[in-house]
């Protein structure tokens, strides 16, 4: 007898990913000068534009998981996003004593999200990528 997954926690966990993405993306904007410091303190090339393409993908793919909207093609995108996060602006290897523990923290947390993400990519339906179907949810086509 094989049991199947639980759609209330497969939903609770898109949820509270969704939540993990967009508090941040709010934030980028609400604190946009700090946030551009914050990277250029880490060598990040063309802070303001990389800035406005993440605070917009956090907002944007947050908005995709509430609404249960090309979920598995979110979930994997924002994979990459961590990916590129982590060693960008977490890379312990590469800090000093001081901050090697807060950044190591940071870098293995970054890492559990990127796990629940592919559970959820791994849970969620296939479907092509058009605009006329934004308006459907995944729920609808699985």
């Amino acid at each position: 007898m094989t049991q199947q997954p639980s759609s209330t926690l497969i939903t609770s966990g898109r949820l509270l990913l969704a939540l993990y993405f967009l508090v941040p993306g709010i934030m980028k904007f609400m604190q946009w000068d700090a946030s551009v410091a914050y990277m250029e303190t880490h060598n990040i090339p063309y802070a303001g534009p990389l800035l406005l393409i993440a605070a917009l993908a956090n907002v944007l793919g947050a908005l995709l998981l509430i609404t249960n909207r090309y979920v598995r093609l979110t979930s994997l995108g924002f994979v990459l996003y961590i990916l590129v996060i982590n060693l960008q602006l977490h890379a312990f290897w590469n800090v000093d004593a001081a901050n090697q523990m807060h950044e190591t923290q940071n870098f293995i947390k970054n890492l559990g999200i990127l796990a629940g993400l592919l559970v959820l990519a791994g849970a969620s339906v296939k479907r092509s990528l058009s605009l006329k179907g934004l308006g459907t949810s995944d729920s609808k086509l699985g």
